[in-house]
């Protein structure tokens, strides 16, 4: 087997996904949220919210994000009164962006830039941290740390829509072999799956041993 991580630190990593039926993280043509979100997820994203995460992140997510943010603190952004809610309190909660390409000072509030090895950085920030992680987007950071063995839990809530054609950023894509061992699931207004999970990142597939 490979590397499982530690778990029990208040330290801890998430990385926390949303993602289609085929395993895309969006789609073109389809709204924020496929427009599937509804009173019991919105409620739990609300509290999910309290619990002092620090968000980890990469470049692309930032300027996306960051851009989203203060769009929808604009008036007429367009955005639903809870898309808007959501994006803009992201301007609050404390935000490590890991690009090599940004400069210091960066202009979204609570967010600190690394400039160094992003896997290195979080090994050394969950070593000495006393709070907890969780990715926002990022996907190639999240596959990186992953592998490296440092996400204590991995966590997703599926959206019942298959995006086929239009389905853009395919989550899984370079992937290692990860076995899961699920720690929890609930149903939300009766359509979206969160599954979570504590990930092993395997050696080799089960099934190319040879003995």
């Amino acid at each position: 087997m490979g590397e499982a991580t530690s778990g029990g630190s208040s330290a801890e990593l998430m990385i926390d996904l949303i993602i289609s039926l085929d395993g895309y993280a969006s789609a073109e043509g389809w709204p924020g949220w496929w427009g599937l979100e509804g009173p019991e997820y919105l409620a739990w994203l609300e509290q999910e919210g309290k619990k002092r995460y620090t968000f980890l992140l990469g470049a692309n997510t930032y300027r996306l994000m960051s851009g989203m943010s203060g769009a929808a603190a604009a008036e007429g952004s367009g955005f639903s009164e809870e898309e808007g809610a959501s994006l803009t309190g992201l301007a609050a909660v404390p935000k490590m962006v890991f690009s090599s390409t940004l400069e210091a000072p960066l202009t979204w509030p609570n967010s600190e830039l690394v400039t160094g090895d992003a896997v290195e950085a979080v090994r050394e920030m969950k070593r000495t941290g006393t709070t907890p992680f969780s990715t926002l987007g990022s996907l190639s950071l999240c596959r990186s740390l992953l592998a490296a063995g440092l996400v204590d839990r991995f966590r997703l809530v599926v959206f019942p829509v298959i995006t086929g054609s239009t389905g853009r950023e395919r989550i899984y894509d370079g992937y290692p072999a990860v076995a899961l061992e699920m720690v929890d699931s609930r149903t939300f207004d009766g359509r979206l799956q969160l599954l979570e999970y504590v990930p092993t990142v395997l050696d080799e597939p089960p099934g190319s041993r040879r003995d």
